[in-house]
C-alpha cells in the first residue's frame, strides 16, 4: 500500500479531475431554484389571463413554466454570478464560482450553454415568445455584463428586473397558450405589475446595503438613503394597483377589482410599519405585502379571463 492510501490523499492523478468539472450540484447552486418562483408565477399569471382552457392547453403551459424559471431565469442567475465573481470571492467566497466548486471558465460556458437552450426553447413555443425571450436574455446579460452593467444603477436595475420577472413572464404566459400576440388589456396588466414590481427590487436592495456603499454600487437604498429609499419603493407598488383596480372596474369586473383593493388596502397597512423601520422589516415586507401583491395579479388575470374568447391562434 502506497503512502499516500495510507494518509488518505487523493492521488495525484485525481486531484486535477476533481477540479476540472463542476458537479451537478454546485451547477444547480449556480442556477438559484429559488428565484425561479416570481417569473414562474407571472408565466401563470399571463396564462391565465388569455382565457385559454386548461385542459387543452396544459402542456404548453408547463413547458412555458420551464422557459421562464429553470431555463430564463436560471440563465440570468449564471450570468450575474459570472460577473460578479470577483466580488463574490471578497463578499460570499461560499458561492459556486469563487469557491472553486464551478472552476475556470465553467461559470461562463454554462451561462452561454443556458442562453442558447432557452432561446431554442423560445423558438419551439412560437414567434412571439421567442421575441420575448430574446429580449429577457439581452436583458439578462446587459444587467450583470460589461459595458452595459444595469445592475450598477438604482433605477436601471431594478426596472431590468421587474420587467423579466413580471412582465415579459406575464406576457410569454399569454402568447404560449394564446400562440398569438396578446391584446393590450393583457398587455397593458403585464405592464402595471412590472413596474410595480419595481419596488419590490428597491426593498430588495435593503440587504446589501452595506456593500453597495463599499464596493460603489448605485442601488437607491445606498444613494438615496433608507427613509427616502422605502417610500419611493411603497408609491411605486402602490400606484399600478391603483390603476389596475380602476382598469377592473372600467372593463366590467367589479368584484376582481374590490379583491385587489382590499389586497391593496392590506398592503398599506403593512407599508405603514413598514416605514417606521424599513431597513429591519424590508425582509419582513416580502415575506408578507409582496405575497399579497402576488396574489392580486392572479386575480388579476383570473378576471380577465373571465370575459376571454379563447381562439388557436397561428404558427404564432
Amino acid at each position: 500500500m502506497s503512502d499516500l492510501a495510507v494518509m488518505n490523499v487523493p492521488s495525484p492523478k485525481a486531484a486535477p479531475l476533481a477540479a476540472r468539472y463542476p458537479a451537478p450540484s454546485a451547477v444547480l447552486e449556480l442556477l438559484k431554484p429559488i428565484t425561479w418562483f416570481p417569473p414562474m408565477w407571472a408565466f401563470m399569471c399571463g396564462a391565465v389571463s388569455s382565457g385559454a382552457p386548461f385542459a387543452r392547453v396544459w402542456p404548453l403551459v408547463l413547458v412555458g413554466m420551464v422557459l421562464a424559471g429553470p431555463a430564463i431565469c436560471a440563465t440570468s442567475q449564471a450570468v450575474n454570478d459570472w460577473f460578479d465573481r470577483d466580488v463574490d470571492a471578497i463578499n460570499e467566497p461560499g458561492r459556486p464560482i469563487p469557491s472553486g466548486r464551478i472552476p475556470g471558465s465553467w461559470g461562463l460556458a454554462i451561462a452561454i450553454t443556458w442562453t442558447l437552450l432557452s432561446l431554442a426553447l423560445a423558438v419551439a413555443l412560437g414567434r412571439w415568445v421567442f421575441y420575448a425571450g430574446l429580449l429577457g436574455m439581452a436583458l439578462a446579460w446587459a444587467y450583470s455584463a460589461p459595458p452595459f452593467r444595469l445592475k450598477q444603477s438604482g433605477w436601471w436595475g431594478p426596472a431590468c428586473v421587474a420587467l423579466c420577472y413580471e412582465g415579459l413572464a406575464w406576457f410569454t404566459g399569454a402568447a404560449v397558450t394564446l400562440k398569438a400576440l396578446p391584446d393590450a388589456k393583457i398587455i397593458a396588466m403585464a405592464g402595471f405589475y412590472s413596474f410595480g414590481a419595481i419596488g419590490i427590487m428597491i426593498l430588495n436592495d435593503f440587504k446589501a446595503v452595506k456593500g453597495d456603499l463599499q464596493m460603489g454600487l448605485r442601488s437607491l437604498p445606498a444613494e438615496l438613503g433608507a427613509e427616502n429609499a422605502v417610500w419611493l419603493a411603497c408609491v411605486v407598488m402602490a400606484a399600478p394597483q391603483l390603476d389596475v383596480v380602476a382598469l377592473l372596474a372600467l372593463w366590467g369586473h367589479p368584484w376582481h377589482a374590490a379583491i385587489v383593493a382590499a389586497m391593496l388596502l392590506a398592503q398599506v397597512l403593512l407599508m405603514a410599519r413598514l416605514l417606521r423601520e424599513p431597513e429591519k422589516r424590508a425582509p419582513w415586507y416580502n415575506a408578507t405585502g409582496v405575497s399579497l401583491y402576488v396574489l392580486g395579479m392572479l386575480v388579476s388575470g383570473l378576471a380577465l379571463s373571465a370575459h376571454a374568447t379563447f381562439h388557436v391562434g397561428g404558427a404564432g
